[in-house]
């Protein structure tokens, strides 16, 4: 089902309005997503790409992309640095940091993943199943 995830940058220069389904909701402890947040992983919400619109600040969003990655890129504002939604659109996908929503959305962490490259100091896996890098997906049969 399709939500409207609407949110923004610490210094609210650039907001952000997205709509799309909700189809993962990771905390990802690989050494990328620890580097790009500073903290010891980065909670991603993976939303299937209905629309996507900066509401404001567009030209505040700065990109960087590694360029050893595949597809790894950050999106933040140049003012604040704050964690901004990277639209990979060859993907049809948004994904969402979820600390810059401004509501809690309706899906829930699912997994934590690449959990061989955490921290030592990392938190806890607590209830959420853990997978020592990305899981496979849902259409791979590997996942059956």
């Amino acid at each position: 089902m399709s939500e409207t995830f609407r949110g923004g940058c610490l210094c609210g220069g650039v907001r952000y309005e997205i709509r799309g389904e909700p189809v993962r909701f990771y905390h990802c402890h690989c050494s990328r997503c620890r580097r790009a947040t500073g903290t010891g992983h980065a909670s991603n919400l993976m939303v299937r790409l209905g629309s996507a619109a900066w509401v404001k600040g567009e030209e505040l969003v700065r990109r960087y992309k590694v360029p050893e990655a595949e597809r790894f890129t950050t999106a933040f504002c140049g003012t604040c640095g704050g964690q901004l939604p990277r639209l990979l659109t060859e993907m049809n996908v948004a994904v969402i940091p979820a600390g810059s929503l401004d509501q809690a959305p309706s899906i829930v962490p699912q997994a934590r993943i690449f959990w061989d490259s955490r921290a030592e100091w990392s938190c806890a896996a607590g209830d959420l199943p853990v997978h020592p890098e990305n899981p496979p997906r849902q259409d791979d049969p590997r996942a059956r």
